[in-house]
């Protein structure tokens, strides 16, 4: 609807985990480093936590497209709410095993057999989403896994990625087999302000717009302080404003389209005293 208003060539703020638009930050940078690292050196278990929208999922995507690029076989769990009989179900269809998928026994012997096929040739990896919300029967059935190895390392390299209720989940006693077996930690966190406000020119420079007019510095500080940093509300602010710019017909964002997107929004921020502000009325 705008782009052509503002001369994009695509959506620079769309909410899809789209790892062309991954913006390299030094702690994304590092996260994906770690990512692929831990998996070419068979760690078995590595972990990925961050707050919700600090952009795990396309840390994922971005890990994704390298073991394609790689031709790595891999597996994701991308549904927390799963039984045991489903989790190995689920593993079977995504590994193409032939076997039968509802017997643990039969998937189990499928899954060594094409792990030690695969180990000649290089390694193989289970992603797993919204590990926090997975029941603690499902993640003993993972930690099992780390058992699959040879003299090389573990046969299958398993990412479980989370919000921080996961290492909390992980502290508790029943899950301590777990927590020792996890051999890297990577920690996703909100952008400071000059993180957003260099993240907000990526995407609008890979959506056409070499150098961003549309935000003056000025408000983008106080987009990253209403956000609080979080990217996937900072996408979301922007889209809006840009599409109240564009129905205002006006090619720079201001302080009172922030205000009246905040409102339709319902976003809540922190002021320096610590006290909450309530988005100004319209």
């Amino acid at each position: 609807m705008y782009k052509a208003f503002f001369g994009l060539k695509q959506n620079p703020f769309n909410l899809s985990p789209d790892p062309s638009f991954f913006y390299r930050s030094v702690q994304h940078e590092e996260a994906l480093a770690n990512l692929i690292y831990g998996v070419q050196s068979r760690k078995g278990f590595i972990a990925l936590t961050g707050e919700v929208g600090t952009g795990k999922t396309t840390m994922l995507e971005c890990l994704r497209d390298f073991l394609h690029a790689q031709k790595i076989p891999f597996a994701v769990v991308f549904n927390s709410q799963i039984t045991p009989p489903q989790f190995f179900e689920m593993l079977a269809y995504d590994f193409d095993l032939k076997c039968d998928h509802k017997s643990k026994v039969a998937v189990l012997n499928a899954l060594n057999e094409r792990l030690l096929e695969r180990a000649a040739h290089g390694t193989t990896v289970l992603i797993v989403d919204e590990a926090h919300n997975l029941e603690w029967d499902v993640l003993e059935e993972i930690r099992l896994l780390g058992n699959l190895e040879n003299r090389r390392g573990k046969l299958i390299q398993v990412i479980i990625s989370g919000q921080p209720e996961l290492d909390r989940k992980l502290d508790a006693p029943q899950f301590r087999q777990l927590k020792q077996r996890i051999a890297l930690r990577c920690a996703l966190k909100p952008f400071v302000a000059a993180e957003a406000a260099r993240y907000i020119g990526s995407r609008l420079a890979h959506a056409g717009m070499k150098e961003q007019t549309v935000f003056p510095a000025p408000l983008i500080e106080e987009i990253h302080k209403r956000t609080q940093g979080i990217p996937r509300l900072i996408n979301l602010v922007c889209e809006n404003l840009l599409l109240t710019a564009f129905a205002m017909e006006s090619k720079v964002a201001t302080l009172e389209m922030l205000d009246e997107v905040s409102n339709d929004l319902r976003l809540e921020w922190q002021e320096k005293s610590g006290q909450t502000l309530q988005p100004a009325r319209a």
